[in-house]
């Protein structure tokens, strides 16, 4: 009996180690049949290459062109994609770093600004067979051109009414002056949307409220932009709006020095000074880069123009100032609704 009962335990080893190997081969067989398809697929994103050219502010301007970068850089981690940067020095470099890209065989290549329109124009005629994106500017009648533009007179009017409010109930810095400025790069519709809407928004909350605008007539330089900006505090202004690029960061060092506020521009620019920017009129082109990215990757490619504003969250507001009461906030908040809603419409356009 004993006998048996040692026979039968060894053939039970022998069962249970029969089953073992047998799901060990299977297990491995299935493993082996997925990581081809899974290799294939990574292999087809990393041959798929963007190229992204700035502007001549170049990527570290703390705005449109580094948030480009940034949705570039998700791309590649998400996505898996190649990605390459060429940054512009002057704008007779746009086409030929365009053309550059372009002869590699880039998939899709990315243009970021309004300056860049001739040149995607010329470029993409001579590649038909390469997709195209640009940031700012409208390029309708090339069907391997993407153009992605934004509503940012509807964000500038949030922060316009947000600076009216503050000069009108004269709190944190302000002193009542009931003044405000604008410092804007180029006098170019990507720029004078901001400031429409920065107009717009002010006058509808404080209707006897002087606005101060000029031009620096570039996005690159810093000194410029705190110069002008020094000129519309003397002036009186007290929240000054910088729509100018890497122009802009010599506006908010000149707000720091003199102890008034400026409002950012294009990315949320409150770590640049924390305690005096007031806020941040935000265009999301970072989420507008990977957008088209990931859609040409995947075979989705649309040419013509892809509008982003407050119902896509295409554009809205960044980081508000602990200065500003939540009263303002509370008011601010529900004029974004009612654009939403329709009930308020803003103009693009600036007002003489």
């Amino acid at each position: 009996m004993k006998r048996w009962r040692v026979v039968l335990a060894s053939l039970l080893i022998v069962v249970l180690s029969v089953s073992v190997l047998l799901s060990g081969c299977s297990s491995k067989t299935k493993q082996e049949s997925t990581q081809p398809q899974t290799t294939t697929q990574e292999s087809k994103n990393k041959d798929f290459k963007v190229g992204l050219v700035t502007d001549v502010g170049g990527i570290n301007d703390h705005s449109f062109n580094q948030m480009a970068y940034e949705g570039l850089q998700r791309a590649a981690k998400e996505l898996g994609v190649t990605v390459n940067v060429i940054q512009s020095k002057k704008m007779e470099d746009y086409v030929p770093n365009l053309t550059n890209f372009a002869q590699q065989g880039y998939n899709l290549i990315i243009a970021v600004g309004f300056m860049m329109h001739d040149a995607v124009e010329e470029v993409s005629q001579k590649f038909p067979d390469t997709k195209f994106l640009i940031i700012d500017s409208e390029v309708t009648d090339r069907p391997n051109v993407s153009s992605a533009m934004f509503k940012t007179e509807q964000v500038g009017y949030l922060v316009g009414a947000m600076a009216g409010l503050m000069e009108k109930e004269k709190v944190g810095k302000v002193k009542g002056t009931n003044t405000i400025g604008v410092v804007g790069g180029m006098q170019i519709p990507p720029v004078d949307s901001f400031i429409a809407g920065y107009q717009q928004g002010a006058k509808a909350v404080n209707p006897d409220i002087k606005i101060i605008i000029n031009y620096t007539n570039n996005f690159n330089d810093p000194a410029a932009g705190k110069q002008m900006a020094l000129t519309e505090i003397s002036q009186g202004a007290e929240i000054i709006f910088q729509v100018a690029g890497g122009t802009g960061d010599g506006v908010i060092k000149a707000a720091q020095e003199k102890n008034v506020y400026a409002i950012g521009v294009d990315a949320d620019q409150s770590y640049l000074a924390p305690d005096h920017v007031l806020t941040s009129a935000v265009k999301r082109v970072d989420v507008a880069t990977y957008d088209v990215i990931k859609d040409t990757l995947n075979g989705n490619f649309k040419s013509g123009i892809v509008y982003f504003d407050l119902k896509n969250e295409g554009v809205g507001i960044g980081k508000v100032n602990k200065d500003v009461p939540q009263s303002i906030i509370d008011k601010v908040n529900q004029l974004a609704q009612d654009i939403k809603d329709g009930k308020i419409t803003v103009s693009d356009k600036v007002s003489k």
